[in-house]
């Protein structure tokens, strides 16, 4: 028991060192390149952080468990949004800019109608990974190419923007924080999980209660520490941003690469979970256009939605 706490809590100090590390290194990087710290949250952040769902999804494929590839998914994103924004929301208020209301949330709805749509006959094919994958691209492409374009007069021209430290340090430098604060997310993740998984264990928690639970919920640590660190240092555009980008990338590129490899087989999935992930995806659209701002109060009704979700499963 003594070897699982240790482990759980130097999980937990690894992945606040690495959120620590990316959020730093990732907003400086913004500045440096005249893009907005948003889109840097929308895209390295959190294509990033969903390194570790990407790799247990396609393990999962090519071990013929589509149906694990898939759950991942889906559990991914519905705790990303539900539990990681709604935890970062209550430390603290998180204004919401136009373009995650014009753009980027909406792609998140349209992925998971394309995803609901897909997946009705319980499998997703080769070709709709690749529908996937280009979508992926075309979105990627599309949110640099108007960021850049939009945006990089302003933040030249403002070094004193709010939100963004002055910095003077040079790219690599930034770029080896983002690459450590990745590598120490995964390296505290894994040490968590497998700390939790051995406690629960001992504590006599049955295996599918853990799967349920801590594995579905290790993967997306990353996004939770990095998210959590944001909004704890008033990086509202990397916290929102990390979400819903990653919950994109999750659909876009992790079925996409994952079914292309090969067809993914989702027996069990069962459609509710499948409506949940869509239901909060476009809940989360009417709660950010409220005065643009993802308050407390909205923070809580996220954590407690997930909470029952997860009450569900068990019971």
């Amino acid at each position: 028991m003594l070897f699982s706490l240790v482990w759980m809590l130097a999980g937990l100090v690894i992945l606040y060192i690495g959120a620590e590390g990316l959020v730093r290194g990732s907003a400086a990087m913004a500045l440096r390149l005249g893009v907005s710290p948003l889109v840097i949250g929308l895209t390295v952040v959190a294509y990033g952080t969903s390194m570790p769902e990407l790799v247990v999804s396609i393990n999962a494929g090519l071990a013929g468990q589509g149906a694990i590839a898939i759950g991942n998914v889906i559990g991914s994103n519905i705790f990303n949004i539900a539990a990681t924004l709604g935890v970062a929301a209550l430390i603290s208020p998180m204004r919401v800019k136009l373009q995650i209301i014009r753009l980027d949330a909406p792609v998140m709805i349209v992925a998971s109608l394309l995803f609901l749509g897909f997946f009705r006959d319980g499998r997703i094919s080769r070709v709709e990974g690749g529908l996937f994958i280009l979508g992926l691209l075309l979105y990627t492409g599309g949110n640099l190419y108007l960021a850049r374009k939009e945006m990089a007069a302003a933040y030249t021209l403002d070094p004193a923007y709010p939100g963004v430290p002055r910095n003077t340090a040079p790219l690599w430098l930034n770029l080896l924080l983002i690459a450590g604060g990745f590598g120490l997310l995964i390296v505290g993740a894994n040490l968590l999980v497998k700390g939790a998984v051995a406690f629960a264990r001992l504590m006599g928690v049955s295996e599918a209660v853990i799967g349920l639970t801590i594995i579905a919920a290790g993967t997306s640590l990353p996004e939770l520490a990095t998210s959590v660190v944001a909004a704890f240092k008033r990086e509202a555009d990397i916290a929102i941003g990390n979400i819903i980008g990653s919950n994109i990338f999750n659909i876009l590129c992790i079925l996409g690469i994952s079914a292309s490899i090969t067809p993914l087989e989702g027996a069990g999935i069962r459609l509710i979970d499948l409506l949940v992930m869509l239901g909060v995806a476009i809940l989360l659209l009417p709660i950010m256009k409220t005065n643009f701002l993802l308050d407390r109060k909205e923070g809580l009704v996220l954590v407690a939605g997930y909470a029952g979700y997860v009450l569900s499963l068990l019971l």
